[in-house]
C-alpha cells in the first residue's frame, strides 16, 4: 500500500473478505444461525484442500466447497449437532486404512466409504445469534443492565420485544406497568421486575395479570448474592436470566413476519459497524429467525449420516423410507427390491 495510507472499512472488505465470508457476514445481520467450515488439513488423493471453506445453514445445505459428495454428507451432518449443542468440533473424515493420517485426540472421526479414499479434517464452529434482552426504564440499575449484558454476550433492544428471551424492568417506578404489560403481550418468557416484594405485588395486582401471566414476571427480579449497589443488582438479575437459559427453561418470544422483516432491516442498517454474533459455545437460545436443525438418517448401505432434504437421494423399500449419500448407494439398496 502507499505510505500514509490510512484503510476504511470498505477497503478492508474488499481486499480481505472472500464470497464466504462476505456471506457468513450477511448470515450474521440476518441473525441466521450457520457453522463455518474450513479445511484445516487434506492428505491426498482428496479435491480439497487447506484453507477451502464453506457454510452450512440450519437446513442442511451448504455453501462453499470442503470436499466431494462424502465428505460434503458428513459434514452438514456433523454441522446440524454443533447447531444443536452450541459447540466448535474438529471432524476427521477417513478412509478405512488411515494409518499414516496423524492422530488428533479429541476429534469427532467418520469413515470415508468413498472409493477415491484420501483424507481432511475440517473445524466447524457454530456461529448463533446473541440471545436479545430488552431493558425497561431510565435509572442507574438500567444503565448497569445494559453495560453488564453487553459484556455478557448478550444483545440489547429497546422499543420492541419481538423475538426477545427477557425484558429488565427497571424504571423504578416509572412506566413499569405499560413495559410489564407490553412484555407480557408480546409472549417474553421471562420478565425481571426490579423492585420490592410488596410494590411488585401490588403493581400485579393493579394490573389484574392471570397466573399465567404472573409466573413469567420474576417480582423483586435477581439471585440473592446481597446486592446493594446499582451493578451489583443488574449482576443478580442478569445471572437469573442465565440461570433460567441454561436450563433450557427460555425460548424467545416469537416473531410475526412483519417483525422479522422489520428486525432485519434494522440489522443492516448497523452491520457496517459490526454485527453482534457469538461464535462457538454461547447461550442456547433459539435465532431471531425460525431456523431448526435439519434431521438426519443413517444410509443402509455405507452407513453415513445424512441430511434430510429435498436433494438427498431417497428410495422406499418395504414401505420404509430410505436416504442415501449418493446414486451408488441407492441404486445398490433398491435394485430388485420395492
Amino acid at each position: 500500500m502507499t505510505p500514509g495510507f490510512v484503510p476504511t472499512l470498505k477497503t478492508f472488505e474488499r481486499y480481505v473478505m472472500t464470497p464466504i465470508a462476505e456471506r457468513a457476514h450477511e448470515l450474521t445481520v440476518a441473525r441466521r444461525p450457520f457453522v463455518h467450515a474450513t479445511v484445516v488439513r487434506a492428505q491426498e488423493p482428496t479435491s480439497a484442500r487447506a484453507g477451502d471453506d464453506a457454510v452450512i445453514l440450519a437446513d442442511g445445505s451448504i455453501e462453499g466447497f470442503v470436499g466431494g459428495v462424502c465428505a460434503e454428507t458428513s459434514v452438514r451432518a456433523a454441522a446440524m449437532e454443533t447447531l444443536r449443542d452450541g459447540n466448535t468440533v474438529l471432524l476427521r473424515v477417513l478412509p478405512e486404512d488411515a494409518a499414516e493420517f496423524p492422530e488428533a485426540p479429541g476429534a469427532r472421526v467418520v469413515v470415508n466409504p468413498c472409493h477415491s479414499g484420501g483424507a481432511i479434517e475440517i473445524f466447524l464452529r457454530p456461529v448463533l445469534p446473541k440471545p436479545l434482552v430488552a431493558v425497561a426504564g431510565n435509572s442507574p440499575i438500567s444503565t448497569a443492565v445494559v453495560s453488564l449484558a453487553e459484556f455478557l454476550d448478550f444483545e440489547v433492544v429497546s422499543g420492541s420485544y419481538a423475538g426477545v428471551t427477557a425484558v429488565v424492568v427497571a424504571g423504578l417506578g416509572r412506566d413499569e406497568e405499560r413495559a410489564v404489560r407490553d412484555a407480557l403481550d408480546a409472549g417474553v418468557g421471562l420478565i425481571a421486575l426490579v423492585a420490592s416484594n410488596t410494590r411488585s405485588a401490588i403493581l400485579l395486582d393493579a394490573m389484574g395479570v392471570s397466573a399465567d401471566e404472573r409466573a413469567r414476571v420474576r417480582a423483586h427480579a435477581g439471585i440473592d448474592i446481597g446486592a446493594r449497589t446499582p451493578k451489583e443488582i443488574a449482576l443478580s438479575v442478569l445471572a437469573e436470566i442465565i440461570r433460567e437459559i441454561r436450563r433450557g427453561d427460555l425460548a424467545p418470544a416469537s416473531l410475526s413476519p412483519a417483525s422479522q422483516a422489520a428486525s432485519h432491516a434494522e440489522a443492516a442498517a448497523f452491520a457496517k459497524a459490526g454485527p453482534a454474533f457469538v461464535a462457538g459455545p454461547t447461550l442456547p437460545v433459539g435465532p431471531a429467525t425460525p431456523d431448526v436443525p435439519a434431521a438426519t438418517a443413517i444410509d443402509p448401505v455405507c452407513g453415513m449420516t445424512v441430511i434430510i432434504g429435498p436433494d438427498t437421494h431417497h428410495g422406499v423399500v418395504d414401505g420404509q423410507d430410505y436416504w442415501f449419500c449418493c446414486p451408488g448407494c441407492l441404486k445398490k439398496h433398491t435394485r430388485g427390491r420395492s
